[in-house]
This record gives C-alpha cells, structure tokens and sequence, in this order.
C-alpha cells in the first residue's frame, strides 16, 4: 500500500475520476452531532485563512482506496474502502455552499459544481465525482443535481444537506459574518487526508476491519499528566504529593482539563482549541526550553500555577466557596445562568484581584458587565455562536493601559461583539418572543431578577420556592380571551395574530407557584389567585382591570425600565444590527423548514417579533432567502402578487406540491402541514428555540416522597380529573397499565406545579439510556394531550432512523381522529386525550407502543 498526506481539494480535482463507496459499506450515517463538529472545525479553518496566521492545518482522518474493477485507464475508478463517511459529508457541504451561491454568484456556483461534484462530460452514474453505495445513490444524486423530489426526500444524505444550508445561512450572522468562499476554501484546502492506496490482491476488507477496530482514548489531561511527570525525574514524586494529588482530588478529571486549558488562555493563547490541549501545551514547553534543554523547574513551575489558580476556578464552578459577599453573588448567578462561556475572564478577574489590581467592590462590578452581556444579548437574541470566542479573546486583548474593570467594560463594548444598547433593549422586551431564546433557566433568571428590582420588604426566596413561568394571556386563549383580544387588534390583523405576537413577549410572563390552576382561565378568574401570590410582579398584574394587547404592552414598558437599570449598558457607540439579525433569524428558520410544510407570514413575524406586513416586504425584495415561497397567507394561499426574487422558480403552487404540500379543494394549503411560530422555534435549538418541557427536567419513577407530600403520579391524576371526562381518565390510567404490562415503566417530570408524565422504556435514572415516545400533559382548562416527540427520538437509537420513526407516525395515524403530516417528523406533535375513550384508539395505540418496545429491544441486533 502507499500512503500519503492529501487535501480534499488534490483528491477530488483534475481529470474525470470516480470515487465507488462499495456495497458492503454501510449507508451514510453521520448524524447531526458529527456534522456539528466538522462544521465547527470548517469555521475554524475558515477563520486562520481569514487572519494570514500560519498554522496546521486540520486532520480530518483516513482515506483508503482500491482499484475498482471498473477501472479504466482513460476514466480512473476507485472503491472507499474507508471513509466514505468524510468523502460524502464533504461532498454535500460543497453542494450545499454551490445552491447558497446560486442566485447571486452563479459563476462561482457552477465552477464548485465542475471542480469537485460532477464529470462534466459524462452521462448516467458516471457522472458523479463521488459515487455512494445503491440505498443512498437516489438522494445523493437528487442533491448533486439540485433537483426537486415529487415525495419526501428524508434520510441521512438529505439531512446533512439541510444541514449545511442551514449553517451557511446562519453564517452570514451580521455579528460573526463568514465569507462563504473561504469556508469553500477550508473545506477544499484546509481538511487534510491521509489518501491510503491500495494495490491489485491486497486484501481490502482486511483494511477495512482493522481500520474501524476502535478503543478507548486517553483523556487530555491524561496525556498531559503523562507528559509532565516523565520530565520530573528527580521532583517528580515531592510534586505529585505535595501539588498534583490535592489537585486532582479537589476537581473531577474534566474539570481538570478544563483548567489545564484555561491556563494556556489566561497566558494569552486566545486561539487554543480544548482538544487541542496537549498539542498545544507540549509546543508551549518544547518553545520554552532553556539552552536547547527543559528542566524541571520549568514544569515545577507550571505545576505549581495550575495549583494555585484551581483554588480560583473551584469559586468559579462552586461559587459558595466565595468569602465575598459581593463577588459570592455575582458568581451565584453566572453559575445559574450556565455560563462556562465566560470561565476565562472570571479566571482573570480573580487572578487580578489576587493580585492586588482590584478589590472586591471592583471585581463584582466588572462581574456584572458579564451579566449585563449575556443577558442583553439574550433578552434581544443575538446568536450565541460566537460567544466561546468572545470570552476567549479577553485575557489577551484587555487593554492594559486603563483599569482592569474599565478595560473590560470597553472591550466588551465593541462593535462587533454586540453587547445591545438600552434603546434596542427596550425595542425587544417590547416585542420580541423571549420565552422561545435562550434556555429555560435563563428565562427564569431574567424574570427573577427583574422580581428582585421591586426590592420587596420580605423577598420569596427563589432556591425553595417552586416557580415555574406563567403566561398571563395563555398559550391557547378561550372565548373570553380572544373577544378581548379584538378590542386592541389593528388594521389587517386578526385576534389570533395579535396573540401570536403577543403570547411569549417579556410583558405577558411572570413567575408563579400556582402556574396550573392559572391555566388559561379568564383574567378574571387569575386576578385573584396573582392577587395572593408573594410575588411583587403578580400584583401589579392583578391590580389592572385588563389584560390586552394595551396592558402587555405597557408592562413591557416598566419592565424595561428596570432592566436598564438592572443591567448595565455598553459604553456609548457600540455598533447596532439588530434588525438585520432579525431578518438572519427569519433566514435561519426557512432553511430548516422540513421538507412537507409551510409557515404563514404571521407565524414568521411572531417568531422574530415583527410585523406580518414587514414580513411580506422583506422577502418581496430580498434575493436568495431558501424556501421564502413557502411563507403563505394564514389561510394557506399564495400571497397576490406573489413574484420570485433571483432565479424563477417556476409555478409556486406545482413548486409547494413538489415540496410535498397538499391542497385542499378550496386551493388552500393543508392547515395540518402549517407550522406555527411554536413549531418554528423548534427548529433552531442552538439558536436558543427551547420551549419549558418535562424533557428538560429529571425524570423519575414514582417514589415515596416525604410524608405529607403529593406524589408525582397522585398531582399528574388529580391535574388530569381536573380538566378531562372521567371516562378519559379512566382511558389514559388503562393506557398506563398496558405499557407497564409491556415491560415500560411512567416517568414523571421534576415539576412540582405543572406535572407531566412519560411512558419510558430502558434503564431508570440513568441519563440518555432511557427512550419514551409519548409524554402526557393534563390540558390545564383546555383538555390533556399526548405529545409524539420526535424530535427527542430522532437522537436516540435505533429511531434515528428516519424510516422507523415514519413507521411510528403511520401507525399512530391510523387512530381515528389523528392525522400527523410528515413534515412534523422533526417535531413534537400532539393529539388530544380524550381520543383514546374510543376501543379501537386505545386498542390501536397499546399494539404501536409494543411494536415501539419490540424495536427498541432489537436495536442492537442489527
């Protein structure tokens, strides 16, 4: 065999040639989180060619390749005997770059087309540069030729195709901009191989096995200790006793590495990959040697830093161990906040106050800039994908020629790191959905803090209260609701489009401990209960007469007050872009659109917080925003006027029914395929588009719970009684005993007011081993629902297969009364309880649960 070091670029490129992934090789396979990580490596790359700066390049992994049988002297053909993983990930990001580029610089588009995907001379299946194995070759090609499939193009292949279009579009971010050409560049110039190949007779599968004959890898930190030690000859056995061992007894072996690689960036390294560590480090030691040589002092010293800076990290990830009031507080709410983002300029300001360069009083206010930072950010929804970067950068770039607190008041203040003023601040708690950004316990943090700023004379306390968030107007309005509602609506809006736009805003959300006896009763009926509450914010609700669009809104308004007071501003000419991030949100989501559905120009709107008609004109006058023909009128017809920017699409309705699509005799597009501005917020989750669910919380077997206490099963039944017939509480505690009798056992969610229940299947408390395929929500005044939730499912073996979880949607919609599109196979669809008082539901649903079961016990046997 011969081996050598190649790019993806100089193994793709020149005379026509084919790659043949061959038919023992299993099918494309790569799911979202390898995809993830390649794109983060793309960027990466994309980011060194953009900076000059010298450096390696990334490895990617092994290619090996055989003569195909096929082979001809005039058309080389070559079989992947390993890595047809990597040849056709790479492919579909290329392809995906091509169709971004298409419309405005379709040049650039056709010369990636030539270089890399096709043989522009040939016919058939020689066309294609990259030839996968026959179950993928259909989607493969569908994507190669940018056709439009008349039915669902689902699967792995097409997946990571949306995949990259949806990343490229996200991208183009106005606060981290990528030059699309370059991430072309790093993917083609950037990525190293090693191409390995092999001769006439050499036994290929052989390769292959061995190749994929995998163990378990050291840690980095394993490594680095490793390392150090062998280079302490004489020291060594003092030092591993005196400084390694407390150590490593006082953080866990992550936590460790997490510190050894805060180290390199507290000394600068402001580019220095985790991963990447021990390279790194070793390159840092080899540079540093004395006289060509390395002593131990050297690693004496470094060891003995790393001691002394745990002690300020242990503050850092256990925040009571803070002797300062001030600074103990401030800590305590990054923690809670999640924010391992900010670890090297928390590490710093502690390192500087040890120092002597700060006192308490200091540190907790530049503390507080970092709060301010995140939670503006949030509160307006700026994409967090850059933050990682951000707070990187800071050990090497605070300015050192002000005050260490000033300084990172003015670095975070800079244009391109987005910290929002107070006037786009105030615009966005005014309008902007914040229940769908950031994650739960963030949004939590945010109301608790503004609860705070009332300064009441006896304060709830928050770690033992059970607060859950609480729409004052409800997520499903009622009669009463929606006659208010039309009082306030204005010219060419609707009462349900009011709602939408007004339901998650920052106005119409509170903290409650009585969240489900609140429901989505009339104002009137939670007037009395927010009049009780201990919360200052629940009576200042319950003290208005109303609860409208008017009232909303003016919340908003004093609620904005206090967070500028709250949490402090940039300084003064920090760049803005918020409505152009609106606008890279709305591109963002209509590139996820799953294939078989549509949006209304008011569900987009209430997802980004704009208007319907600002909506319309937007995409009226913009080129080159992926699936913009899919954003219908709210009765599902073509906007008037409709007319495609860029390159014609032809006739939009045979385009919608090419996109699977389905009308309805009136010539309106399914309601059922519609996606609300709920379901859109589904789409983007690491964008921030996590809903409060039970799945975001434990999950646990029904236990004893101390004396007195509700249990979880008793508050979920008496919930459920509550809101439903009888006849269907009786149905869903039969459904519960089946799935028990099938081996499955009900879980519970950790919510002490609000309860859910999951039919789980898999090994109890043990994190990501358990699966369930329904969770059960008692209506709270509106009637219980079972919510399918794919989207959990689609990470969890074996139904991160498509096709099974198709097979599951069919079957549940054989049940009278259920009728799931395709297009939700990436959500979390529902039906509604009271279904199953029909025999033949209930009947229906028990035989699919066992075929669930049956597929889940078998998914290691193929």
């Amino acid at each position: 065999m011969q081996a050598k070091e190649t790019l993806f670029a100089d193994l793709m490129q020149g005379r026509a040639q084919q790659f043949q992934v061959p038919l023992y090789q299993r099918t494309y396979s790569w799911s979202e989180k390898q995809l993830a990580q390649l794109w983060n490596d793309i960027l990466d790359q994309a980011e060194v060619l953009e900076s000059g700066e010298t450096v390696n390049t990334h490895f990617l992994g092994s290619v090996v390749l055989a003569p195909s049988p096929q082979n001809e002297a005039t058309f080389p053909r070559w079989l992947v005997v390993d890595g047809q993983q990597r040849l056709t990930t790479l492919s579909l990001a290329l392809a995906a770059i091509r169709d971004h580029m298409a419309d405005g610089q379709p040049d650039e588009a056709e010369r990636i087309d030539e270089e890399y995907l096709i043989n522009k001379r040939k016919k058939g299946d020689d066309r294609f540069r990259l030839l996968p194995t026959q179950a993928d070759r259909p989607q493969y090609a569908a994507h190669i030729h940018s056709v439009h499939p008349a039915r669902d193009p689902e699967g792995r292949i097409a997946a990571a195709y949306r995949f990259f279009r949806r990343k490229l579009v996200e991208a183009d971010d106005p606060a981290s901009p990528h030059d699309v050409l370059r991430i072309e560049q790093a993917i083609t110039s950037r990525l190293t191989l090693v191409s390995v190949t092999a001769e006439h007779g050499d036994n290929v599968h052989r390769i292959f096995e061995s190749l994929n004959n995998t163990g378990l890898k050291l840690s980095q930190a394993d490594l680095l200790r490793n390392y150090l030690f062998m280079r302490l000859p004489t020291r060594g056995e003092h030092l591993y006793e005196t400084h390694w061992l407390p150590l490593q007894a006082s953080l866990s072996n992550d936590h460790l590495e997490q510190l050894m690689w805060l180290q390199l960036v507290l000394d600068g390294d402001d580019r220095v990959r985790r991963q990447d560590l021990y390279a790194a480090q070793q390159q840092r030691f080899e540079r540093a040697k004395t006289g060509g040589e390395q002593t131990e002092a050297d690693i004496e010293a470094y060891i003995k830093e790393l001691h002394r800076r745990s002690a300020h990290f242990r503050k850092v990830i256990h925040p009571a161990e803070e002797t300062s009031a001030l600074v103990r507080e401030q800590l305590s709410r990054l923690h809670e906040w999640q924010a391992a983002v900010t670890y090297p300029a928390l590490m710093l300001l502690l390192d500087r106050r040890e120092r002597g360069e700060l006192d308490d009083r200091e540190t907790a206010r530049a503390i507080s800039y970092i709060e301010s930072f995140l939670v503006r950010r949030t509160i307006c929804r700026v994409p967090a994908n850059n933050l990682n970067r951000i707070f990187q950068s800071v050990p090497a770039q605070l300015p050192h020629d002000v005050p260490v607190v000033d300084g990172l008041h003015q670095l975070l203040s800079a244009q391109n790191r987005f910290w929002p003023d107070d006037e786009e601040l105030r615009e966005k708690i005014r309008a902007a959905p914040f229940y769908h950004y950031g994650r739960p316990n963030q949004r939590k943090l945010v109301l608790q803090r503004l609860e705070e700023s009332y300064e009441h004379p006896e304060p709830v306390d928050f770690g033992a209260a059970r607060l859950t968030i609480e729409h004052v107007m409800p997520q499903s309005p009622g009669e009463e609701w929606v006659r208010m509602l039309q009082e306030d609506v204005t010219e060419g809006e609707s009462p349900e489009d009011l709602h939408a736009r007004l339901q998650h805003t920052l106005g119409n959300l509170t903290l409650t401990g009585v969240n489900a006896e609140l429901s989505n009763h009339p104002f009137e009926r939670k007037q009395g209960l927010l009049q009780g509450s201990h919360l200052e914010m629940n009576r200042r609700i319950a003290a208005t007469e109303r609860w409208g669009a008017r009232e909303i809104l003016a919340r908003a308004h004093e609620l904005a007050d206090r967070a500028v007071r709250l949490w402090p501003a940039p300084l003064r000419g920090v760049g803005r872009a918020e409505r152009s991030r609106d606008w890279h949100l709305a591109h963002q989501v209509l590139a996820a659109l799953p294939h078989g559905t549509w949006t209304s120009y008011g569900d987009l709107a209430a997802f980004i917080g704009s208007g319907a008609q600002a909506v319309g004109s937007h995409l009226a006058k913009t080129g080159g925003v992926a699936n913009a023909y899919r954003v219908l009128n709210a009765d599902g017809k073509i906007a008037e006027g409709f007319q495609w920017t860029g390159q014609d699409g032809g006739d939009v309705r045979a385009r919608l029914s090419a996109d699977g699509i389905h009308f309805t005799v009136t010539g309106a597009a399914d309601p059922a395929q519609r996606l609300t501005s709920d379901d859109l917020a589904l789409l983007l989750p690491e964008a921030g588009g996590e809903a409060d669910s039970a799945e975001t919380e434990e999950t646990a077997r029904d236990r004893t719970e101390p004396r007195g206490e509700e249990t979880r099963a008793a508050r979920f039944f008496r919930q459920l009684e509550a809101d439903d017939t009888p006849a269907t509480v009786t149905a869903v505690r039969e459904l519960f005993t089946r799935w028990e009798e099938l081996g499955g056992w009900i879980g519970h969610g950790a919510g002490d007011v609000t309860t859910s229940a999951f039919l789980m299947v898999g090994n109890a408390g043990s994190p990501g081993r358990g699966i369930w395929p329904l969770t059960v929500y008692p209506g709270g005044g509106r009637g219980g629902v079972a919510e399918v939730v794919f989207q959990h499912l689609a990470s969890r073996e074996p139904f991160t297969e498509r096709p099974l979880r198709a097979e599951l949607l069919a079957r549940l919609n054989e049940l009278e009364g259920v009728s799931i599109p395709e297009g939700k196979l990436e959500l979390r669809p529902s039906f509604r309880l009271s279904l199953l008082e029909n025999d033949r539901n209930r009947r229906l649903l028990c035989e699919t649960l066992g075929w669930f079961r049956d597929r889940w016990e078998d998914r290691d046997a193929t």
